[in-house]
């Protein structure tokens, strides 16, 4: 080359480069002036899912009640359109969050971590995909016939970016405990857009929350059933005095139900382990914790002659929250007593 042309060439370059989203840095995400680099005000996660590592709340938005259509099947052809063989209408507090987190985390990486999680979490799996073949004819059809105007869900929840992009992955995923079922859209993909310069992957969740009916007090065939299940059970309606471990004298009802409980399991050995939520010094909760599933424990023995060799008392203190402390309800449901097995 002669060195006109390379003359030439480098200045070409350094024209490219000189223009946004043509630049070589259209990747820096971190810079990129077309996304928000910090959590859009009022945000928050949602409280069972725990957000990505590093990713960025672009879109929130709660709507105290709507119906949500969740598909759990790959989508296929039907009467000149595309639709699912299977999918949940569900009704209930309908959350959208739309995160963005840097493109070093691609797709599929961010896929794999939430399925894992939410698995982990005692989340039941509904369906997943994370390819052409395992979403169905072509991917991307599902942001037309699922995230698009004329689509499942209408539109209607809004977004900052539309999930149109490569690499579609998807999981729907449902949790119960005693107060509410909750199902979660999760739908991830590399987000890129030339003009703008914007590249990163892109997060959509949607949680819909559907309050169960209120049943009173944990049954013996209840806390069976639960403990069958998921191995432990909270025991609800189960009083103390505040910051104490004195039992309150509204707690016969409940206690009655455990004592029942475990005289018809009395082959069985369980654990009865305190909560507390994270509010003061940490060893006066595991002090605390402790000394109220001793308090159940005793009662079981002394009052309805519980053999003491069935239960055996924990204390874990604020360790296993059920929901994040930052609020009124998630400290509330945090200080609890559980029945587990041992």
């Amino acid at each position: 080359m002669t060195k006109s042309k390379l003359i030439m060439a480098s200045l070409l370059i350094i024209f490219l480069t000189s223009i946004p989203g043509i630049s070589a840095d259209r990747n820096l995400y971190e810079s990129n002036q077309w996304i928000g680099h910090h959590d859009v005000a009022g945000s928050r996660n949602y409280p069972l899912i725990s957000r990505f590592s590093g990713s960025i709340i672009q879109y929130y938005k709660v709507l105290k009640w709507d119906k949500y259509v969740l598909p759990v099947s790959p989508i296929v052809p039907e009467g000149g359109g595309k639709t699912w063989k299977k999918k949940l209408a569900v009704a209930g507090k309908i959350t959208r969050i739309q995160y963005s987190v840097s493109q070093d985390n691609n797709s599929i990486f961010v896929y794999t971590n939430y399925l894992n999680a939410l698995k982990k979490a005692d989340w039941k799996i509904l369906f997943t995909g994370s390819s052409d073949r395992e979403l169905g004819n072509d991917s991307s059809e599902w942001c037309n016939y699922y995230y698009g105007s004329d689509g499942l869900n209408q539109g209607r929840f809004g977004n900052s970016f539309g999930p149109g992009g490569d690499n579609h992955c998807y999981i729907a995923a449902e949790y119960q405990d005693e107060d509410r079922t909750v199902y979660a859209a999760i739908y991830i993909v590399d987000y890129e857009e030339g003009p703008k310069g914007l590249a990163f992957t892109l997060i959509t969740q949607d949680t819909i929350e559907i309050q169960n009916p209120k049943i009173g007090l944990v049954t013996a065939k209840i806390m069976t059933d639960k403990i069958h299940s998921k191995g432990h059970v909270a025991l609800d309606g189960v009083y103390f005095e505040t910051g104490k471990a004195t039992l309150k004298e509204n707690s016969k009802a409940a206690l009655m139900n455990i004592a029942s409980f475990l005289k018809a399991n009395s082959n069985k050995k369980f654990y009865v382990v305190g909560h507390t939520d994270n509010t003061g010094a940490f060893d006066r909760n595991m002090a605390l914790s402790l000394n109220r599933a001793k308090a159940v424990r005793n009662t079981m023995v002394q009052q309805y002659q519980i053999p003491a060799s069935q239960l055996k008392a924990a204390g874990v203190g604020p360790l296993t929250p059920v929901l994040s402390n930052s609020t009124d309800e998630g400290r509330a449901r945090n200080r609890r007593v559980e029945i587990a097995e041992q």
